[in-house]
């Protein structure tokens, strides 16, 4: 996916905020990364904090959706420029990769021609629908417009390559995920973690573990909702974030 997740997140919240959504190296971004690229999961949460570098952003609200750079950031101490952080359902303790989908992906991260066929598997609605697939990733289904924007990029022989060097690295990350994570409680700003309630591929109980783990983290659990919460819940998660930043 892309930046775009977050597209009607943004409308909701208007003019109150500055809201930037980059896109990460994880399959749907259009400008191919080098070949000698550090894509593993530390690798893409320096490219987070490298672009908060980059465009010289202080005080920011970094939100998480699906994937999970948070961990990583504050074990290596990189978020001096993070002022608040907000999780929505993502990768998080020993849920790396997460869920059914998560595996079908690194497993196709390693299979010869495996991205092309996971493609074209996304690429049908009814198969997307596959709990496999993306049939837990969202209640209300990314739209078509959407899903084919996300896909487009992968039809490229080096973008399948970046996205093949960060989803196979699946034991080296989930060691990063499970190590990272024990430095949670070194974060002391403001943390709002919105949930999924009965979420099927980010547990539930990884909400409230995730809140106990921080000094100052409140937690909002939703219905209706799994992964893409921006997708499901956009309103609902808009108000939650302008609640926490100040915006009335």
């Amino acid at each position: 996916m892309d930046g775009s997740l977050w597209d009607s997140v943004v409308a909701e919240i208007g003019d109150g905020a500055r809201c930037i959504t980059p896109t990460l190296p994880l399959g749907s971004h259009r400008l191919a990364m080098r070949p000698d690229a550090d894509l593993s999961l530390r690798g893409l949460a320096r490219i987070v904090a490298g672009f908060l570098q980059a465009l010289d952003l202080r005080d920011v609200t970094l939100c998480f959706s699906d994937w999970n750079g948070a961990p990583v950031m504050i074990a290596e101490h990189w978020t001096e420029r993070v002022g608040r952080l907000v999780l929505t359902p993502c990768e998080a303790f020993e849920n790396y990769p997460p869920g059914l989908a998560g595996i079908a992906a690194g497993i196709s991260a390693k299979l010869p021609g495996g991205l092309v066929v996971m493609r074209r598997v996304l690429a049908s609605p009814r198969l997307r629908r596959l709990p496999l697939v993306y049939g837990q990733m969202s209640r209300r289904g990314v739209p078509e417009t959407t899903m084919r924007q996300w896909l487009e990029p992968l039809r490229r022989a080096e973008i399948r390559r970046d996205l093949a060097r960060y989803a196979g690295d699946v034991r080296a990350g989930r060691a990063t995920m499970r190590l990272a994570s024990r430095a949670l409680g070194g974060f002391d700003r403001p943390v709002l973690i919105v949930w999924s309630r009965d979420g099927r591929m980010m547990p539930p109980e990884h909400g409230r573990r995730l809140a106990a783990a921080f000094p100052s983290a409140r937690l909002v659990e939703l219905d209706d909702c799994d992964t893409l919460m921006p997708i499901d819940q956009p309103a609902a998660l808009a108000k939650e974030l302008r609640a926490f930043i100040g915006i009335p």
